[in-house]
């Protein structure tokens, strides 16, 4: 069985690893460490904490931030096809303009259901 293959991979990981652990190693050994009541205290805005941590949320703030990353993720699809347009040819594009009635005709219905509506 051959592993020379896997060095790159291994290496790759290695690298990867001690570039996010060897600045929180050296930032532990070599930052000055003088703990003291306000800085070992939890931090609240600058002022003390007047409601219970586990407060509930709006579910509209939840159904607006899974609609924004939806249709940002929907939008990131945009460039890598620009990119491609002319290799892909008219079925790209049409495929393309096909993706994106389908992306418009659920943000008509989403508006028109008032889920983007913040009262």
């Amino acid at each position: 069985m051959n592993l020379d293959q896997y060095l790159p991979v291994i290496l790759f990981i290695l690298v990867g690893a001690a570039v996010g652990i060897a600045p929180q190693v050296l930032g532990a050994l070599l930052g000055p460490n003088r703990p003291d009541q306000a800085k070992s205290s939890p931090y609240e805005c600058g002022f003390e904490a007047f409601e219970d941590a586990r407060m509930k949320f709006d579910v509209r703030y939840y159904l607006v931030a899974i609609l924004f990353i939806l249709f940002d993720l929907e939008i990131a699809f945009l460039f890598p096809w620009a990119v491609a347009l002319k290799e892909i040819g008219a079925t790209g594009f049409w495929a393309m303009m096909i993706f994106l009635g389908i992306l418009v005709v659920g943000f008509a219905y989403e508006w028109k259901k008032g889920a983007l509506d913040w009262e």
